[in-house]
């Protein structure tokens, strides 16, 4: 199986009234446990680098080769795609690396100047054959930037697709990003609503902080690509600590990234196969 777009997988999840998960990767040993998850369920995924993630590693590059070459081995589909850009050059980019879709985000921008430069994003992406995720109305958390309680409109949602170009919306629906507990209240009407309005497949970010059966119910009422970044890293990181607090002589990174990634791969196979509905 070859490296795929997320148009390829989200198109397919929302023909088929399922959803498609989208996990994050930090570093080299969340890319090879998330497409061991996708392996081990026999279910597509994509892997996702964010803006952070490139700033973390000193450039989208290095992180990123390193992701598509384990997109390219995999043997069921993969996609790879850049989250959360909200540098229009990083954008731009992603596009020369490879990526096969992206996410610019101006949530957090006055409604015209993220018309205007997502609309400018989409022109570029496409001309390269790239699918763009945008992002209208903030969903809570991230660095603080967005307000607690948006709710996207479902016309204002509408009015964004047609000026914009965009393939696929983020809508902020009532999840946050970076919850460590998974209590977020969904608004399952508003998902609905927006599922009839628009054309284009819905994006849950923040899918961290949703119960199982909230965001199943989610997947039913129309939500499409579902993010997850923070649950899945609190199983990585707990495998960490259980590791070394067991034998305080352990030096060898190896010794404990290694539980680490099974944890997280085990986690994420479940996952995918709670989005899908299976």
């Amino acid at each position: 199986m070859t490296l795929v777009s997320a148009r390829e997988l989200v198109t397919d999840a929302a023909t088929r009234g399922t959803g498609i998960g989208a996990f994050n990767v930090i570093h080299l040993e969340t890319g090879e446990g998330l497409v061991r998850a996708a392996e081990a369920a026999r279910l597509p995924v994509i892997l996702q680098i964010s803006q952070n993630c490139a700033d973390y590693h000193g450039g989208l590059e290095p992180i990123s080769l390193a992701t598509l070459a384990l997109a390219r081995r995999a043997s069921v589909p993969v996609a790879v795609h850049l989250d959360h850009a909200e540098r229009p050059e990083l954008v731009d980019e992603a596009v020369e690396l490879g990526f096969g879709s992206v996410m610019f985000d101006g949530g957090a921008l006055p409604y015209d100047e993220n018309v205007a430069l997502t609309a400018a994003v989409v022109e570029r992406a496409h001309r390269a054959g790239v699918y763009v995720e945008g992002e209208l109305g903030e969903v809570g958390g991230k660095d603080g930037a967005h307000a607690p309680g948006v709710r996207t409109d479902p016309e204002e949602a509408r009015a964004f697709v047609a000026a914009t170009g965009v393939d696929a919306l983020a809508v902020a629906v009532g999840s946050s990003h970076a919850m460590t507990d998974r209590t977020a209240s969904l608004d399952l009407d508003l998902i609905s609503r927006l599922k009839a309005a628009l054309d284009v497949p819905l994006v849950l970010h923040g899918s961290s902080g949703v119960a199982d059966d909230v965001i199943a119910a989610a997947v039913r009422a129309g939500m499409t690509k579902i993010n997850v970044s923070t649950h899945l890293n609190g199983f990585f990181t707990r495998a960490v600590r259980e590791k070394l607090a067991a034998d305080e002589r352990l030096v060898d990174s190896r010794r404990y990234l290694a539980p680490a990634r099974d944890a997280l791969a085990a986690e994420a196979a479940r996952m995918l196969q709670l989005f899908a509905l299976a």
